[in-house]
């Protein structure tokens, strides 16, 4: 079946009111292609400022969210808190909140579940570091880190899995096509042999991993390779070329 193209902008801790309102002037003028589907993802004090005056058809996500409703989690958001102020998308798992804040397979599972029971749609992030990719152990890890992702999953029209090896985030190296290519084709044969083919065939993988307006053309024409999860080129104007990648 045809996977709907699908680029994310992962704001992560950038921003004020005043660039923000130059990235959404952008998106505004910005002739995107209606065959993909575009989400932003603005730190979580800036979500519903942006829900509010972004282009119309274009998605909010959150960056995180905890693994209850509400309660004594001083710092954390609810994906009730998401929902509440319009906003339909949020981003688990990402190499930063495992690496940096210590988030476990575990802890990413439940938030998946809690995240997908309220409602929201999830940008679900897997990835080997480097030291791992080395030591020939990509396969293996990332396929621990869908299992903990799939066992929660109750709906899968509601994923979209982000492949992002940690060694080419924010480093300025990315993945070949090829490399991107080959893992991306191993997690749908993961999908299929673990959950269903025709849930293989549906569900969107993408890649993410210092993607840019000059790179991103050629990871599109890989054809496991379903849309982007942009960084640091997402605050740039450059992020329309990469959304229309697949013109």
């Amino acid at each position: 079946m045809e996977r709907k193209f699908f680029v994310g902008g992962n704001w992560k801790m950038n921003g004020s009111k005043a660039s923000i309102d130059g990235i959404l002037k952008t998106l505004a003028e910005g002739d995107l292609n209606s065959s993909t589907e575009v989400v932003v993802a603005p730190p979580s004090i800036y979500l519903d400022y942006v829900r509010a005056s972004v282009k119309p058809g274009v998605g909010v996500s959150a960056q995180n969210c905890y693994k209850v409703a509400k309660g004594a989690f001083t710092g954390e958001i609810s994906p009730a808190m998401i929902k509440d102020i319009g906003c339909e998308w949020v981003i688990l798992g990402h190499s930063e909140r495992r690496n940096i804040f210590k988030e476990t397979d575990e802890l990413i599972g439940e938030k998946v579940a809690h995240a997908l029971s309220e409602g929201l749609k999830v940008i679900a992030c897997i990835g080997e570091l480097l030291s791992e990719r080395e030591a020939g152990k990509t396969t293996e890890v990332v396929s621990r880190q869908i299992k903990a992702i799939a066992d929660n999953v109750s709906d899968w029209s509601k994923v979209v899995i982000a492949y992002e090896p940690v060694w080419a985030i924010g480093t300025g190296v990315t993945a070949t096509p090829q490399q991107a290519q080959e893992v991306h084709h191993q997690l749908r044969g993961w999908l299929k042999e673990n959950v269903s083919a025709a849930i293989a065939s549906s569900t969107r993988i993408i890649y993410g991993g210092s993607v840019n307006a000059k790179n991103c053309q050629e990871l599109a024409k890989e054809g496991d390779v379903d849309g982007f999860l942009v960084g640091g080129a997402s605050l740039k104007p450059e992020f329309v070329q990469i959304v229309n990648a697949r013109l």
